[in-house]
């Protein structure tokens, strides 16, 4: 939320607003790929807002976006990266038909999991999301914990371009001598980055790496401050990291009870272990592992559950840094007053 500015003063309000009238252009598309925001009209109800959930993984976030949606007349907006590749269910823990409980969901199962994830591709298609509810009255909730889909989708974030030949070039020297020795370079180039950046994600550090040498700047030059697109109200689900940590291991235990070892083997034969990003997700890349032979399924599960709780510090370390986050307890104690709490930010003006 742009600073000074208020988001939704009151709910009655937003409901009032479900059948205004609204007319929007449609988001333009620069020349770097980077969708932009229309201008507003007058007949675009002011005070309609992007809300946005987001948080570490198992904190809580789906159940308090469907609540968010349901009483503000809103609808789902993904922001989960994995969340959008089709038949990846279980691992990623996507919500059941029944769980949404009628609220439309979007950006979910639009991928084939022999495709890269890209997030400029992303940034498009969730921007004409945003637009389209906006313009029917309706309120966007993203709800994910894909910190830089989070802000492609809201913030101002231009991508630059690629070079063919160099990225042909880093992508040989990561096939013939792996990721590690091109991770030291990036660290000398931008320790930053490198520091964000898993030594094992060689396609992301390629990537990084591309970027600096095309723009002669660092990686991190390129990554979006804080100047948002939409008004934008970000409500953060934290959880004590003992009490999530245990979330965590349960709801592995729980995936694997639901079949993720058999939907691992059935996206394989739809091209999974090809897929650059898809069998890195957490959970198919371990149990691609097994499925291999080079660890039991018992391996396998342990590393997803200690992996994830890696994965979950990132996220939530990625999120502070924001100021713009307002942060409400997901905690089993304070469960039952979280979608008030979330529901009394929208009610007072919030400043970040």
């Amino acid at each position: 939320m742009k600073r000074g500015e208020s988001p939704i003063s009151t709910l009655g309000h937003i409901r009032a607003c479900d059948n205004s009238p609204a007319v929007s252009e449609p988001p333009r598309v620069c020349e770097t790929g980077a969708v932009t925001a229309p201008s507003r009209t007058p007949e675009t109800p002011p005070s309609l807002q992007v809300v946005a959930v987001v948080g570490a993984t198992a904190a809580g976030k789906s159940d308090l976006a469907v609540e968010l949606a349901r009483t503000l007349g809103g609808e789902i907006v993904n922001a989960d990266s994995m969340q959008l590749y089709r038949g990846m269910d279980i691992g990623t823990a996507k919500l059941t038909g029944s769980e949404r409980r009628d609220v439309p969901h979007h950006l979910l199962d639009v991928w084939d999991v022999t495709e890269a994830a890209s997030v400029a591709e992303y940034q498009r298609l969730a921007r004409a999301e945003i637009e389209r509810l906006l313009a029917a009255g309706r309120v966007p909730v993203l709800v994910g914990g894909s910190g830089l889909y989070v802000r492609g989708a809201i913030d101002v974030l231009e991508f630059p371009g690629t070079d063919p030949d160099v990225r042909a070039r880093l992508e040989a020297e990561l096939a013939e001598g792996g990721s590690g020795p091109l991770h030291a370079r990036l660290a000398a180039a931008d320790p930053q980055a490198a520091r964000a950046i898993l030594p094992s994600n060689g396609r992301r550090v390629v990537r990084a790496l591309e970027v600096i040498e095309i723009t002669g700047r660092p990686f991190t030059a390129n990554l979006p401050g804080h100047e948002s697109v939409y008004d934008t109200l970000q409500i953060g689900v934290e959880v004590p990291r003992p009490e999530l940590d245990g979330r965590i291991a349960r709801r592995v235990d729980r995936m694997w009870e639901a079949g993720l070892v058999d939907e691992v083997r059935a996206l394989e034969r739809e091209g999974l272990r090809e897929g650059r990003t898809a069998s890195r997700a957490l959970g198919y890349q371990q149990v691609l592992a097994a499925l291999a032979g080079d660890c039991t399924e018992d391996e396998a599960r342990a590393e997803t559950v200690r992996a994830t709780k890696r994965f979950a510090r990132r996220q939530d370390s990625w999120f502070r840094r924001d100021p713009r986050v307002h942060w409400l307890s997901g905690a089993d104690d304070a469960r039952d007053g979280l979608t008030g709490a979330a529901l009394a930010l929208l009610e007072r003006p919030v400043t970040a």
